[in-house]
């Protein structure tokens, strides 16, 4: 069988001579190609239509890390760390989402992912952690961290499918955010949380794939269970290959 196909969500950056650029961190697809399948960058830009195309083609979606969701999408808090909002970036993350969820793609979030799809899904976040999120730990390692630092330790629910995946109950990870989800979205389940009770990671119960991490496993390459949860994702995807 064909490997599966991965697609994965990117952000739009300014480059030097003040163009609109198409980005993602090489770790992504670093991670994606060495579990076994294949990365596609997913464009901004594109119109709905052109998604739902995209979606059919594809076996998996990972929704990447960047900038924060606008507000207004979740009657959020204005905060002045707000920054690197993309509407339309939010507008194909969101609908992304919406889709993954409702025909049973398989997907992972990270970091920002775990934000937008508890948005996408009804969801609240925390505008500022530290602000807004009393007894909070820090949890915005950088940029002044390696990105593989193990900020604080994460305890996972003994028997959910995270801890299965990863093989263990209790891990160290990386922390590179100052939002986070606040009130989680009906459809979803927390499978994870830090010593100060946030949100590390969630899921859609029977779905075939939809999970979503606080944490960024791609940065973590040597680590055996941040493996684990790549390779299970993308063994999902291609099974959901193998059954379209």
């Amino acid at each position: 069988m064909s490997q599966p196909l991965i697609g994965i969500t990117a952000s739009r950056i300014c480059n030097s001579a003040g163009s609109p650029v198409i980005a993602l961190n090489e770790a992504y697809t670093r991670a994606v190609a060495r579990a076994g399948a294949v990365p596609l960058i997913i464009p901004l830009g594109l119109p709905d239509e052109a998604l739902y195309e995209l979606l059919s083609r594809l076996d998996g979606v990972l929704f990447s890390g960047g900038g924060d969701v606008e507000t207004s999408r979740y009657h959020g808090l204005d905060h002045p760390r707000v920054g690197e909002v993309d509407p339309d970036r939010d507008r194909i993350e969101v609908l992304l989402a919406e889709q993954v969820v409702r025909r049973g793609i398989p997907f992972l979030g990270i970091c920002r992912g775990i934000q937008v799809i508890n948005v996408a899904l009804g969801g609240t976040l925390y505008s500022d952690i530290a602000d807004q999120h009393a007894g909070a730990l820090r949890h915005d390692y950088y940029p002044d961290f390696p990105r593989d630092h193990p900020a604080h330790p994460v305890e996972i629910a003994a028997g959910s499918r995270l801890a299965q995946i990863l093989g263990v109950t209790h891990i160290a990870t990386n922390s590179l955010h100052h939002q986070a989800v606040q009130q989680l979205a009906p459809s979803l389940r927390a499978l994870a949380h830090a010593p100060d009770d946030i949100v590390e990671a969630a899921e859609i119960p029977g779905h075939p794939f939809g999970l979503v991490v606080q944490w960024h496993p791609e940065w973590m390459p040597d680590s055996l269970p941040m493996q684990a949860l790549f390779r299970a994702f993308t063994a999902a995807a291609s099974q959901a290959k193998g059954a379209g």
